[in-house]
C-alpha cells in the first residue's frame, strides 16, 4: 500500500497567504496565496527535495512516498499571512520527540546543510537581480543563511556564539556539531530555557527550511551557465 506523505496546511489568520509542508520531511515547505497554491507548489518541489533524500540516505523511502495527504489544516500566526512561511509549530509536533523521529530529523537536517554547502559552491558570485531577496549576492546570501541560524535558530536550544562564529569553514563545522548536540541535550531535557511558543521538531523543521529555501534561491538566480 502506497505510504502517503504526510501534510500540513497553515493559513493566515487574515487569509493572505498560506502555507503546506510535509511533517516527515523537514525542510519540504513551500508557501502561496492560497492553500491550494501552497499545495500546488509543494508538490512541485518534490523533485527539488529529492537531492536531500539521497544525501539522507533515504532516497527509497522519498521514492516510494505517495501523494500529498492533509492530516492537519490549521491557522496560523500573523507572519504567515506576511511571508507564506510556518512559524508555528502543528499540534503532533511536541515535545520530547522520540528519539528515532529525532535522530531521523537530524539526519534531513544535515543533509539540508549539506545540500546548502554544495549549492553555495557551484553557483555564481554574482546573482541575478529581482524581487526575491533583493539584490543579495550568493556571499550575501550565504553570510545572512548562517546568521539566521547561529544568531537565532540555534540560540532556543542554548547554544551562544560570537557574532559571526559560523562564517568561517572551521567555524561553520562547530557551530553545527554544537547546535546538533545542544537539539539532543535539549530533547533530553537537560536544557532548562525552554521555548515558550515553539517545539523542538518545529526548530528543526524551519532551520532545515530556512537552509534549503536559500539553497534554492541561489539556484534559482544563478548566472553560471550565462558565464560559460
Amino acid at each position: 500500500m502506497t505510504k502517503h506523505v504526510r501534510t500540513v496546511v497553515e493559513r493566515g489568520p487574515k487569509g493572505k497567504r498560506s502555507v503546506a509542508f510535509g511533517l516527515d520531511w523537514p525542510g519540504w515547505s513551500r508557501g502561496g496565496r492560497s492553500a491550494e497554491l501552497a499545495l500546488e507548489t509543494l508538490e512541485s518541489y518534490r523533485e527539488r527535495y529529492r537531492p536531500v533524500a539521497v544525501l539522507a540516505g533515504m532516497v527509497r523511502e522519498f521514492d516510494a512516498a505517495g501523494s500529498l495527504e492533509i492530516v492537519e489544516d490549521r491557522i496560523g500566526t500573523g507572519s504567515t499571512d506576511f511571508w507564506g512561511i510556518s512559524f508555528s509549530p502543528s499540534s503532533t509536533e511536541q515535545d520530547p520527540m522520540d528519539k528515532a523521529h529525532l535522530e531521523r530529523s537530524i539526519t534531513l537536517l544535515r543533509a539540508c546543510w549539506a545540500y546548502f554547502d554544495g549549492v553555495a559552491a557551484r553557483v555564481s558570485p554574482q546573482m541575478r537581480k529581482g524581487p526575491r531577496g533583493g539584490g543579495r549576492d550568493r556571499d550575501e546570501i550565504i553570510h545572512h543563511t548562517l546568521r539566521v541560524e547561529s544568531g537565532d535558530f540555534a540560540t532556543k536550544v542554548g547554544v551562544r556564539a560570537p557574532e559571526g562564529a559560523a562564517l568561517t569553514p572551521d567555524g561553520l563545522r562547530q557551530h553545527r556539531e554544537a547546535y546538533v548536540a545542544a537539539i539532543r541535550a535539549y530533547n533530553a531535557g537537560e536544557v532548562t530555557q525552554r521555548m515558550r511558543s515553539r517545539s523542538l521538531a518545529y526548530l528543526i523543521r524551519h532551520s532545515a527550511f530556512h537552509t534549503l529555501d536559500h539553497a534554492w534561491e541561489m539556484e534559482d538566480k544563478d548566472l553560471s551557465a550565462e558565464e560559460d
